[in-house]
């Protein structure tokens, strides 16, 4: 009874209200449209026209009704699977399970999904470093994996990882664009950088790769830095000191040997050697700090 009281009170708007007015064509008008008013008592007048018209609008109701429904548990059963996925790929990516993690999202590779593009391209370009990854591969691995890392970027600008990403992906492309690019790249890099900075503080790996950007040009060849200087009037530059305030792993150790402080080196170099390897860089830098540290 609500539901037909309602529909009621929308098909007649009041007790006497004129209805919606049509125009129709009258005979005898010589082809000129005239009104006609369609009252709510000329449904009435018909009552199986009227009965047909509240049954309509009835399953009409109770079908907007069940999609409604429908599409609320739908996303809901998306958002859950996605959630799923990337707790199977963080776990995939802290035990090192590289092959693994790669076959799990290159399944998604259409998704919209910022979390799921930003650690796909971080698998892709995690797959690239393996040593069994020929360059060629790698090579191919390293361009998609920017992609990706793009996307991610535009679907969610205020993600942190996804600035991150961004930001290491334009780097690997550099080695392969010429100095030039990777000088002009180098800008972009930092920007994205801080803004990973800016949108989590806490994130360590950020803060690392910071430093890691300031160290790399604190300790640019002179050869490059002149090309910088004749290629752009003010080309990015740091220092050691600089590169001191972000680093938290293996090349805080290095920084730390070019400012001859060996025990501060020797303290950050054997904590990058302990340091869970979660990829074959992560194996890499490892290698290097027992290394340097040997030779303290």
């Amino acid at each position: 009874m609500a539901l037909a009281s309602r529909l009621w009170r929308f098909l007649c708007l009041g007790h006497g209200a004129p209805g919606p007015r049509f125009p129709l064509r009258t005979p005898g008008g010589r082809g000129q449209c005239g009104l006609r008013s369609f009252r709510c008592s000329e449904v009435i007048g018909n009552p199986g026209t009227f009965k047909r018209g509240l049954l309509f609008s009835a399953l009409s109701y109770v079908g907007f009704e069940t999609y409604q429904v429908i599409s609320q548990a739908a996303v809901v059963h998306a958002t859950a699977k996605v959630e799923e996925i990337l707790e199977q790929a963080d776990y995939l990516y802290e035990s090192g399970e590289t092959e693994k993690l790669y076959e799990l999202l290159t399944q998604y590779k259409e998704s919209e999904d910022a979390q799921l593009l930003w650690r796909l391209a971080r698998a892709l370009r995690d797959r690239a470093q393996l040593s069994r990854t020929s360059e060629e591969e790698k090579k191919l691995l390293v361009y998609e994996a920017l992609e990706y890392a793009k996307r991610a970027l535009q679907r969610d600008e205020s993600s942190f990882a996804a600035h991150k990403w961004y930001a290491i992906c334009i780097s690997d492309v550099g080695d392969y664009e010429g100095i030039k690019v990777k000088i002009a790249n180098a800008y972009i890099i930092k920007e994205h950088f801080e803004k990973a900075i800016e949108l989590n503080p806490k994130d360590a790996t950020s803060i690392h790769l910071m430093g890691i950007w300031c160290y790399t040009f604190a300790e640019m060849p002179w050869y490059q830095r002149r090309i910088a200087k004749v290629l752009f009037a003010t080309p990015p530059s740091s220092t050691y000191e600089e590169a001191l305030g972000y680093f938290h792993r293996a090349e805080q150790g290095k920084t730390y040997l070019k400012l001859n402080n060996k025990k501060l080196a020797a303290l950050w170099l054997m904590k990058a050697k302990d340091y869970p390897a979660h990829t074959e860089e992560d194996k890499q830098i490892q290698t290097e700090a027992a290394q340097l540290l040997t030779g303290l």
